[in-house]
């Protein structure tokens, strides 16, 4: 099955010359010039989002947070500002990836194919990630062989590290998403239960913390 990209980017030069890369690539490219909403129908049929922040009609970002309210589809955010508030925000708010502009075709391309490794998770029911094999509904995990019990909040944040391995998933994310009945101490109360899963998965290293942003689940993959 071919890849299926969105690019929105506003640029016709620059725009022009990645479509010709990805389509010499092997994929298949849908290119909008204007920043607008991803449509949830549309959004099912991606494999990856490359996205300009700054288009004419919808700010980059917010095309970008409209799109993580239901789907995890991964995006390579380019701009050509190199701040590095801009940076984490986009990684906040849930990008992938994040590329300054002048970029080399064949930088874009390795980060494509980057992407591209880290596919979607095909089966609601069941995630696989690196050692890790989760049955969702079932409040355990299975290590590298070993059957593990967890709790059904701990289920919840690994389930949200397995579906994006890799990549950092921000703090904020987790805490409104599955800590909101104690949010008064949710910061704290966020660390202790990353802090009892490492324990209980009993692999160094497994579950990054990534500063400033949040936590990522590290599969040994290389970027």
């Amino acid at each position: 099955m071919s890849v299926q990209v969105l690019l929105i980017e506003d640029d016709q030069a620059l725009g022009a010359q990645i479509v010709e890369h990805l389509k010499r690539d092997g994929s298949k490219v849908i290119w909008w010039q204007r920043g607008e909403t991803i449509a949830p129908d549309l959004a099912k049929e991606l494999n990856l989002v490359v996205l300009d922040l700054m288009l004419p009609g919808r700010y980059g970002l917010d095309v970008l947070k409209d799109l993580r309210t239901f789907s995890d589809v991964p995006v390579l955010v380019l701009s050509a500002r190199n701040d590095k508030e801009d940076k984490v925000r986009a990684l906040k708010l849930g990008a992938d990836d994040y590329l300054t502009k002048p970029f080399w075709p064949e930088e874009l391309l390795a980060r494509v194919t980057a992407r591209l490794r880290r596919p979607v998770i095909q089966n609601p029911d069941h995630l696989k990630a690196g050692p890790l094999s989760m049955h969702l509904g079932e409040q355990r995990v299975v290590v590298a062989g070993n059957v593990v019990d967890l709790t059904p909040l701990e289920t919840g944040l690994l389930s949200a590290l397995m579906k994006r391995p890799g990549s950092a998933v921000a703090r904020r994310w987790l805490v409104e998403n599955l800590l909101e009945s104690e949010r008064a101490r949710a910061e704290r109360t966020l660390d202790v239960h990353i802090s009892r899963l490492r324990k209980k998965l009993g692999q160094e290293g497994l579950i990054e913390t990534v500063w400033g942003i949040g936590y990522r689940l590290n599969t040994g993959e290389a970027s």
